[in-house]
């Protein structure tokens, strides 16, 4: 539907969102690894292992001990860190690129790491519930990512993003309009296409979990749809005024009495 490019937002509490920086790095260092140095053995047996099957996760089936790389409840977590297919990869991490930073800047570095992978878990689990039975490994990171979006959606939703339309336009959009209309698609799509080849369960499960998890998590003073943070008059003039003259009895100005004998 779109792919975004750009957007200018800055970022008010951190100064560099590392924890998306590192996300990114450890997603391409995983794929250059497992889909292009290693052999094509190595990643189907990396692809089974680390992905998420809710057939084995749901005791349907189980794993030859051999291709067992972690123990199954993990799979929750390492599917999102796999991708076989370069153009899956970089669709996802341009999209956490351009909208991590500021979900970063809104949770703080340690809570959006634990949202990010929460997101993972819930992508799968909704997967899971919609393909019990389905012995394909579920990778990539667009449950996560797709709590991501969810969240700048909430936050962001009037800052003007580039985005690519249909691959070939580019526009400036307010990010409500790209984003609610991929939201909207993601739902639509697990309605009518659930065991199709994208997992639209996993896309929806991160979307529900990123909603619900930045009022949870974010700072107190970090607003939602962008709305500006007013600060009463009675407040901004008390705090105008040093402590020591707010609580010194202000001087009088009528002229001093003088008493007569």
């Amino acid at each position: 539907m779109f792919i975004p490019l750009h957007d200018a937002n800055s970022l008010k509490y951190i100064k560099v969102q590392y924890v998306t920086i590192g996300l990114i790095i450890v997603n391409v260092a995983v794929w250059l690894i497992t889909g292009m140095i290693a052999s094509q053995t190595f990643s189907d047996e990396t692809v089974v292992g680390l992905g998420y099957i809710p057939a084995v996760v749901f005791d349907y089936a189980e794993l030859e001990p051999g291709l067992v790389l972690v123990p199954e409840n993990y799979t929750y977590i390492t599917y999102s860190f796999i991708h076989t297919d370069f153009v899956h990869l970089a669709t996802n991490m341009l999209f956490l690129w351009v909208f991590g930073d500021n979900v970063e800047d809104a949770l703080g570095h340690l809570r959006f790491l634990i949202f990010y992978l929460a997101c993972a878990a819930a992508g799968a689990f909704l997967h899971g519930i919609a393909q019990p039975a389905s012995e394909a490994p579920l990778i990539g990171a667009s449950g996560a990512v797709s709590g991501v979006v969810a969240a700048y959606l909430l936050l962001h939703p009037k800052v003007r993003v580039w985005v690519l339309v249909f691959f070939r336009i580019p526009l400036p959009l307010p990010a409500a309009v790209p984003l609610l209309l991929w939201v909207a698609q993601q739902f639509y799509m697990l309605a009518v296409e659930p065991d199709g080849g994208v997992s639209w369960g996993a896309h929806v499960g991160g979307i529900l979990a990123g909603a619900v998890l930045l009022l949870i998590l974010r700072r107190r003073d970090v607003p939602l749809f962008d709305r500006t943070v007013v600060t009463p008059k009675a407040v901004r003039h008390k705090e105008a005024i040093p402590t020591e003259q707010a609580d010194r009895p202000a001087a009088s100005s009528a002229p001093p009495i003088h008493w007569g004998r």
